[in-house]
């Protein structure tokens, strides 16, 4: 092994190599460089392994410059890989360069479903009038949905319900009624009641235009000394005008419900004609949206009321109900199909 040629493949070695360098376009490239010139595998590592066969004194010198060629190599490598990151940076930020010129992009606002708009809205009307919202479990117990509200097992009324039995005394309530005696049983016997209860309810009922087996309703609840028909009325009419307008008339018809006594069906005047009479009222000029009447002395002596101190009304309505009304909305199937057609209509506007 001669030590002149070497000398000299050292030095075709560092100007090829410092070309390849200059030549590198991106780091890929630079780093197949490094393999190439400062690898295990690289020339450079094959001349040191080879200084073994020179004579002893020679070594040294060698030694040295190939040390020399490699440090000089490495610190052209570090420079030109900081070289590249700066150029590959400068292009990324280039390109994700935003003009803070340009109008933003309006983000899509979630919509608030018309159920519980009127909800909410109904939730406003009671609370404005010193109401409470209370809750009540959906699993209720024959007891409290049937029996303490005047619906013993053999009792006729219980038809006029067709119930998702789980146990045989376990049910989904099918009203939000039984919070009238869990409301009066939490409050008696001196605290007045004054409460609605929203909630949803389920009955066995074919799906169609106007029925659904899985609803909701809002219950409402008024108990204390001297309460008459006419404070029913006068909070029914009040309710009325809020949701459907100051102009709006309100009129009760007799009715029947086991938990209640009087009992009433409560008629709005049609929102479509202002009744004078079309398809959608029946041409009578009125709408029922909801049922009423005085808590039946039964009720109130079950929840421990005295009936001859303490009297008290009651109502019940279905939020569905009251926005096909507002929303002009003609089957009940449509609330519960997630519809974005529908859906859409009802997006918050924010200022």
């Amino acid at each position: 092994m001669d030590i002149n040629q070497i000398e000299r493949e050292l030095q075709t070695l560092g100007e090829t190599a410092i070309a390849a360098l200059e030549a590198a376009a991106d780091l890929r490239e630079l780093d197949e460089w490094r393999v190439e010139y400062l690898g295990k595998k690289s020339r450079l590592t094959g001349i040191s392994r080879e200084m073994g066969q020179l004579p002893p004194d020679e070594r040294p010198v060698l030694g040295e410059r190939v040390n020399a060629l490699r440090g000089h190599l490495t610190t052209a490598f570090e420079n030109r890989a900081r070289q590249l990151q700066q150029e590959a940076l400068a292009r990324r930020l280039g390109a994700e360069r935003i003009d803070i010129t340009m109008p933003g992009r309006p983000h899509p606002l979630g919509a608030v479903h018309p159920i519980t708009r009127v909800i909410e809205e109904i939730e406003d009307v009671f609370l404005g009038m010193g109401f409470q919202i209370a809750e009540g479990p959906e699993v209720e117990t024959d007891e409290y949905n049937f029996e303490r509200l005047n619906l013993p097992k053999d009792h006729p009324a219980r038809d006029m319900q067709d119930t998702f039995y789980l146990t045989d005394t376990l049910l989904m309530r099918t009203h939000t009624s039984p919070m009238q005696v869990r409301t009066m049983e939490r409050m008696r016997p001196h605290a007045p009641v004054k409460v609605i209860v929203p909630g949803r309810v389920y009955r066995r009922d074919e799906d169609d235009a106007t029925h659904s087996h899985a609803f909701t309703q809002i219950e409402g609840l008024v108990v204390d000394r001297g309460i008459r028909m006419s404070d029913l009325k006068g909070v029914l009419e009040q309710f009325a005008k809020a949701v459907f307008g100051p102009d709006q008339a309100v009129r009760l018809r007799p009715s029947y419900f086991p938990f209640t006594e009087p009992s009433a069906e409560v008629d709005i005047r049609c929102v479509h004609c202002g009744g004078a009479g079309c398809r959608v009222c029946k041409q009578t000029g009125w709408i029922e949206i909801l049922g009423a009447g005085m808590v039946h002395p039964f009720v109130l002596d079950l929840a421990g009321y005295d009936s001859r101190v303490f009297s008290g009304f009651a109502f019940g309505m279905g939020p569905e109900r009251i926005a096909m009304l507002k929303y002009g909305i003609d089957d009940i199937r449509l609330l519960y199909q997630n519809d974005l057609r529908l859906l859409q209509q009802f997006t918050r506007v924010v200022g």
